[in-house]
């Protein structure tokens, strides 16, 4: 029974703004090892989020903790805390809940996805969790099948929050989409090694199959909640689909979301389908995937398609079209997290960091690893970012010419002003510059390699240094491209 097809042509009557409750735009991609042109594993994410907002970048160091030690989760529930917590890369938007994503020393990633479900009698417990989840998980997962473990155990224990959401996590082995449900319920299912999936902010699991543990993990009563709900008949229904039974409808068959990952996967697959076509939850990509082919889609407004609302940018912005584009107006940072196992610890985990759009903003590595955030990418240490996060920003904040995303969030806002006029100019710059970027890691990781042999000390503040200079050439590059378009 194809529900898709009937959920499609509700939203088709609905015109093309759906029937969603809130305007989510999320957008995320995993490339398993064996999709991709190195090996690595690659998590590519579009964070949206609305309103004029900050984004900090931290490097939390590494810590051990006494016995004793709690950790104080956002509703006051407090846990027992671990004798040792990783490092971590920690891009934070303060004051939100579900923006920001960690990627840990061990490689562990996490982010996340809007997903609005359907449960209306959520079970709770302490407050429920969803703010503190993705910490928890950072601070703890050594493996991303552990990291799903350990959000699935904090669900069933204290019940999520929040409507629903897909948590994406990842590590240098495989990658992993977790749908919560509001209370505690949730399911997650591993990504084919040979397979991209894509997310916009709808579920996208079908099938189920809680018996395979190398590629299933869920709430063990998943199907018999869903049958005594009245959500799902054997009889009627046929096989249980996860993403048909426990979404919001109108969310699930919301063009905004289903235009997204239809288009992602055609950028993408192999094999391209037509919007009223079946989504598959993942797909044979139709040739090994480099991050700046993940750079592309994250910039995509559709352009080349029918559904380029702006016709070629004749129609202004394609950021504030009616069509819901990959890279909107809401996108606030992006990032491509290039997961790889086999090389020393201190440069295995690159992430391809992007400040506010990147369609008018530039890629740049950061190492998961690495020492220290570079001066003026956070407002404050990353303790105090942790204890403050949810107090007002003062006005000033957002005019600081002393942090670096303001620069980068002028940068969009004057591109948008006069796009057709302007992305050009920003896309040649960015382009060069990431083209730089490619052939220049490569060559300083074979000196890095170098160094860590003879000496780890010396070799990671000349790494920290190196990804410091390359971040505060991409800053300078963004004040040169305000200055040429005030002119």
């Amino acid at each position: 029974m194809k529900k898709i097809g009937f959920f499609i042509i509700i939203a088709l009557l609905a015109g093309w703004l759906g029937a969603s409750e809130e305007p989510f735009n999320c957008f995320t991609i995993v490339a398993g090892r064996d999709a991709t042109a190195d090996g690595s594993v690659l998590l590519a994410h579009n964070e949206d989020d609305y309103g004029r907002l900050l984004v900090n970048i931290h490097k939390v160091p590494a810590q051990e903790h006494r016995r004793g030690d709690a950790f104080t989760m956002k509703s006051g529930a407090l846990l027992p805390q671990v004798a040792y917590t990783p490092g971590l890369l920690w891009l934070e938007i303060p004051e939100n809940d579900f923006a920001d994503a960690y990627v840990n020393e061990y490689g562990v990633a996490l982010t996340s996805n809007a997903c609005p479900s359907r449960e209306d009698k959520p079970e709770l417990s302490a407050g429920g969790i969803g703010f503190s989840l993705r910490r928890l998980v950072a601070e703890r997962a050594q493996t991303a099948s552990e990291g799903v473990r350990l959000a699935g155990e904090l669900i069933s224990q204290y019940g999520y929050n929040a409507s629903g959401r897909t948590y994406i996590i990842a590590d240098a082995r495989e990658g992993w989409l977790l749908h919560a449900v509001h209370g505690k319920h949730w399911v997650a299912r591993r990504v084919p090694d040979g397979d991209v999936a894509v997310i916009a902010n709808r579920y996208t699991i079908g099938a189920v199959d809680l018996n395979d543990r190398e590629n299933f993990q869920g709430a063990p009563d998943i199907i018999e909640y869903a049958v005594r709900r009245g959500w799902f008949d054997p009889q009627k229904d046929g096989g249980f689909n996860f993403a048909e039974v426990y979404s919001n409808p109108g969310n699930f068959a919301d063009m905004k979301n289903v235009l997204r990952q239809w288009q992602g996967t055609n950028l993408l697959a192999a094999k391209a389908r037509k919007l009223e076509d079946q989504l598959p939850f993942s797909f044979k990509p139709r040739r090994d995937i480099r991050p700046n082919d993940l750079f592309r889609v994250l910039r995509d407004h559709y352009e080349g398609t029918k559904y380029d609302a702006s016709d070629h940018y004749k129609n202004g912005s394609p950021n504030s079209g009616k069509n819901r584009t990959i890279c909107t107006e809401s996108t606030q940072y992006a990032f491509v997290a290039q997961l790889r196992g086999w090389l020393p610890a201190e440069i295995a985990h690159l992430v391809w960091i992007c400040l506010r759009r990147p369609d008018s903003n530039g890629f740049s590595p950061w190492y998961a690893a690495m020492g220290k955030a570079p001066d003026g990418y956070s407002r404050e240490s990353a303790d105090n970012a942790m204890r403050n996060h949810f107090l007002p920003l003062p006005a000033q904040a957002y005019e600081d010419a002393g942090h670096a995303f303001n620069t980068f969030a002028k940068v969009s806002e004057a591109v948008d002003r006069q796009y057709k006029d302007r992305i050009e100019k920003a896309l040649k710059v960015w382009r060069n510059f990431e083209d730089f970027l490619f052939g220049d890691v490569k060559d300083h990781e074979k000196e890095f390699i170098f160094l860590l042999k003879n000496n780890k000390s010396v070799a990671r503040k000349i790494i920290d240094n190196y990804i410091h200079g390359l971040e505060y050439r991409k800053w300078f590059l963004a004040a040169e491209l305000l200055k040429e378009f005030r002119k």
